[in-house]
């Protein structure tokens, strides 16, 4: 075991969690946990916020809870603009033909869309498309400006710990002048990312799926492995699993642009670009073949090769990367707790990743609060690995699966669609047709993104009735317990999801029933309970039931169309005790 400073050795600073990592999950912990009343520190060891762009958009069910914690306006100023569409483009290179193409709404015609609809099937907001690289300081930003309970000191980093049966005591080395400090916490919240110092201090391993398991787990793929062994036999190399990423600038919009606005441009042999902006800024991610030395490659031949044409550009960043798909065989331990890429890494196919990460840290995040205010038992955090594991999983296998229909398009891939002749005309008009015939669930997965419950987990009543439907695909409203609730507008105007506390628990009463007992219950053990009257018709047909029990994390804790017999058991089960 690494020594670690005794407190006479350094003096330590004592703080209720400490946070070790400052990417956007890290952030968004340390906001929730502002936002709750607790003080935390965050350390980080880069000196600046991320400089490559990473993840591009922020998905409903993220800026639902951007929303909750009042920061989502603030958010989407920094976005692509909200009238600009999120199209997505199939062509045979960026400089030569289209081969097909998914439409999807704007960000203001979305709002419209989810105010029309409004029967609890969509998210109360439509998705926000920035790049990680513009998201981090806007949160830092508010972090350090609005948040008085924390402190923010990045050019530090985790470098060790111990926790024992009252708190952690953990080692921060400044990467500047390699000073340590000590830091006593009564939690420390692991947001460190993919090579976790956190998850390698608590011996934790990972589940990882190989290119077998991949297979297995997706189905169908056969047939693309016998296209690219057949490639190989040709001469082919077979791509081994790598990816090259150059993130770039140019003033040739009309170039980039010569589909159309888009969201993504993809090739089934040159890979995905990413528009940033909109306007300057784009990411080229491709595939990497066996035997390449990344470190050989020109990022700026490469990159005209991938377009078919030469254009006027700076390149800001290029590395190799590999994607993996992986979740941690446990979420924590004792007083240490982790969050984001530290339990689960995913191919950003769907844009999973970050956005599953958001929900951790709330849920982490709500949890932690609890316990140390004192009205939450320990049995939250075990429940939050429950919770938050199966997402993981859930996400997994989504990621998985996308990729899987990227593979197949790549595997029908051929040539002859590059050629400006009637056969390649005819050769792209097949694969186009193929690629219309697989769609793009990738970014329309309502399932995956808002349809995920917590079917498993200690801290949720359920009634006696058996689960509806659960798909990754689609999205059915419910407030089975362990579900987020569905969002409505009610007949006047407001927002249901408005109207929880965030902080504590919600009652929504939706019918004229005595919950003076479960008041008193809640009273008795501290828990913050709110109750709020509902009486719309389309809500109590959503909600289905007349009392529904929401957490401060939006999901449901436990409903009923009558108080419970025992107020103080229900109580003791969603609080953790």
């Amino acid at each position: 075991m690494p020594h670690v400073p005794t407190r006479r050795e350094n003096p330590l600073t004592e703080t209720p969690v400490l946070i070790a990592g400052g990417g956007p999950v890290g952030l968004v912990l340390a906001l929730e946990l502002g936002h709750q009343g607790i003080d935390c520190i965050l350390v980080e060891r880069n000196p600046t916020t991320t400089q490559h762009p990473k993840m591009d958009v922020t998905n409903g069910r993220s800026m639902e809870l951007f929303r909750r914690m009042g920061i989502a306006d603030e958010i989407r100023k920094h976005a692509v603009p909200a009238d600009h569409p999120m199209t997505v483009v199939w062509c045979s290179r960026p400089a030569e033909w289209e081969l097909a193409r998914f439409e999807y709404p704007s960000i203001d015609w979305g709002r419209d869309i989810i105010r029309y609809c409004n029967d609890g099937g969509l998210p109360l907001e439509p998705d926000m498309r920035i790049s990680q690289v513009v998201l981090e300081p806007v949160l830092k930003g508010i972090l350090e400006e609005r948040e008085k309970h924390v402190q923010v000191r990045f050019g530090w980093g985790l470098e060790r710990f111990e926790q024992d049966e009252s708190g952690v005591d953990a080692v921060i080395r400044s990467t500047e002048t390699g000073e340590e400090q000590t830091i006593r916490c009564q939690y420390l919240a692991g947001c460190d990312g993919a090579g976790s110092v956190t998850r390698q201090g608590l011996g934790i391993e990972l589940d990882e799926l190989s290119v077998r398991d991949l297979m297995s787990e997706t189905g169908g793929l056969w047939k693309t492995f016998v296209r690219i062994a057949k490639g190989m036999l040709r001469g082919h190399k077979p791509p081994d699993g790598r990816m090259y990423m150059i993130h770039f600038t140019t003033p040739d919009r009309a170039f980039m642009q010569r589909f159309g606005v888009h969201w993504h441009l993809q090739s089934p042999a040159h890979g995905t670009i990413i528009s940033q902006n909109d306007d300057d800024t784009w990411t080229i991610h491709t595939p990497m073949t066996a035997g390449t030395d990344a470190d050989a490659i020109d990022p700026r031949a490469h990159l005209f090769e991938m377009l078919g044409r030469e254009i006027e550009c700076e390149i800001v960043v290029a590395n190799a990367w590999r994607p993996r798909l992986c979740v941690a065989k446990q979420y924590g331990r004792g007083r240490v707790w982790m969050a984001g890429d530290s339990t689960h890494q995913v191919i950003p196919t769907g844009g999973y990743g970050m956005n599953t990460g958001v929900g951790d840290a709330v849920g982490l995040g709500w949890a932690l609060a609890a316990i140390l205010k004192g009205w939450g038992g320990e049995g939250l955090l075990a429940a939050y690995e429950t919770e938050r594991r199966h997402v993981g999983y859930r996400i997994r296998r989504a990621a998985a699966r996308h990729m899987s229909v990227r593979m197949e398009i790549s595997g029908a891939h051929t040539p002859v669609i590059h050629e400006d002749s009637p056969k390649g005309e005819a050769a792209r008009k097949k694969l186009g047709r193929r690629i219309e015939a697989l769609g793009n669930l990738e970014n329309e997965a309502l399932g995956v993104e808002i349809g995920y419950r917590y079917d498993e987990s200690a801290v949720i009543s359920h009634d006696d009735e058996q689960p509806p439907p659960y798909s990754t695909e689609s999205y059915a409203p419910t407030t089975w317990p362990g579900a987020r609730l569905p969002s409505l507008f009610l007949e006047d105007g407001r927002a249901v999801l408005d109207l929880l506390t965030g902080t504590g628990f919600t009652l929504l009463r939706l019918a004229d029933l005595d919950t003076s007992a479960f008041e008193t219950a809640a009273a008795e053990r501290g828990v913050p309970l709110e109750v709020v009257d509902v009486r719309d018709a389309k809500a109590r047909t959503v909600y289905q039931r007349d009392l529904v029990l929401v957490r401060p994390d939006q999901h449901v804790a436990w409903r009923a169309d009558e108080p419970p017999t025992d107020a103080l058991a229900v109580i003791d089960h969603v609080r953790g005790a």
